[in-house]
């Protein structure tokens, strides 16, 4: 399996639970630092010809991947006015057509195999929306649209395409928030707390398992309720 943007944070922690399940774990990173056990690839996503060569990799490695997980993802967050089209084209890139890109190289193998599990990290802020941040919220609800089309186009040949979409979790792109901003994130999460970066593998690892052989085209929310209806 693969694990894009594993060396930190969501990405890392699920890269470590696949691997304590077991499994045979490659983590892309663009400057090293994969979980000990993982297959350490260097990749920016936003190369095709260094998504090529993850791939070959990989496989010459492990063989061919039966799991993705596209988790790579940066922010450039401002408002409108002041967006630049860099701040614009960058994350999306990075976050949408990097995973597009992902998921067009995985598709080649998984239809030779006649299966495969295909699993995009978004976030809940692509549902809700959030003010600031219109680049990366366009960029992760468009993993929703991207995933549910791809659950059309393959389920007929055994591959799963679904969607986990955090809430606020525990990891460095949030630890620059102010104490203040942190109180009035916990506000408005039933459940009072962020969560932490296992929960989210949790709900990975399950989609990529014989449990879940059954789940496509799905949104999972990992949010303590906070994008409840959306």
């Amino acid at each position: 399996m693969l694990v894009t943007g594993g060396n930190r944070g969501i990405g890392r922690a699920i890269a470590e639970a696949f691997l304590a399940q077991g499994d045979r774990v490659a983590v892309t990173t663009r400057s090293g630092g994969a979980p000990e056990g993982a297959l350490d690839v260097r990749c920016d996503v936003t190369d095709p010809d260094q998504v090529e060569a993850a791939f070959k990799t990989v496989e010459e490695a492990h063989g061919p991947v039966e799991v993705l997980v596209a988790n790579a993802g940066i922010t450039a967050d401002t408002l409108i006015l002041r967006m630049s089209e860099d701040d614009w084209a960058s994350v999306l890139d990075t976050n949408l057509t990097g995973s597009f890109r992902l998921a067009k190289r995985a598709a080649k193998g998984m239809l030779r195999l006649k299966r495969g599990r295909i699993v995009f990290v978004s976030s809940v802020v692509g549902l809700l929306g959030s003010a600031g941040q219109t680049n990366y919220a366009a960029s992760k609800a468009g993993l929703v649209g991207l995933a549910r089309s791809l659950a059309r186009e393959l389920g007929s040949r055994g591959i799963t395409a679904n969607v986990v979409a955090p809430g606020f979790v525990e990891t460095d792109m949030t630890a620059v928030l102010s104490d203040d901003q942190r109180a009035a994130i916990k506000q408005q999460v039933p459940l009072g707390r962020y969560a932490t970066p296992d929960e989210v593998a949790g709900a990975v690892t399950w989609l990529a398992g014989d449990a879940a052989a059954y789940v496509t085209g799905a949104v999972i929310p990992v949010d303590g309720g906070l994008g409840m209806g959306h």
